[in-house]
């Protein structure tokens, strides 16, 4: 046995049926696609969410709600995080640079810091915006709030 008379196994390898060879390939005629209508015409195809002419399901279910062009989306990091982030790196400051740093978030992301955890340590914390009770917790601790 070697490569030059390998082949498949019996039965594995079908012929392709040729459509549309004439009469005598049984597949002549009418070509599998029946007798006229739509579908049996060449050029035939079908809408996407065409429903035989009934009204389409994206049609007939009503539009709701909207999307507000000037929200802007914030990535949450909570103060429980921070303390964190601080105690492994033993930060004083922390900004932008350092959540991207430490794959927090994502270099064009906007950052809110929201009060959820406890701070044990003195920061200065520099972001985009925010919470109240972030920023009262951060400044009962003596440490600094900037908004970028």
């Amino acid at each position: 046995m070697d490569l030059s008379n390998l082949k498949p196994a019996k039965g594995s390898v079908k012929k392709k049926t040729r459509i549309a060879r004439g009469e005598g390939s049984g597949k002549g005629g009418t070509s599998t696609r029946g007798h006229k209508g739509q579908k049996s015409r060449s050029g035939y195809s079908r809408k996407i969410g065409f429903e035989g002419g009934q009204m389409p399901l994206q049609r007939r279910v009503p539009k709701f709600g909207f999307k507000n062009r000037n929200r802007v989306e914030y990535k949450a990091i909570n103060l429980s995080t921070l303390e964190e982030l601080s105690a492994k790196r033993n930060l004083e400051k922390v900004d932008v640079e350092i959540l991207v740093e430490a794959g927090l978030v994502s270099k064009n992301a906007k950052v809110k810091i929201l009060g959820k955890g406890k701070l044990t340590r003195k920061l200065d914390v520099t972001a985009h915006a925010f919470s109240a009770s972030a920023k009262q917790a951060i400044e009962e601790l003596k440490g600094t709030v900037t908004t970028v």
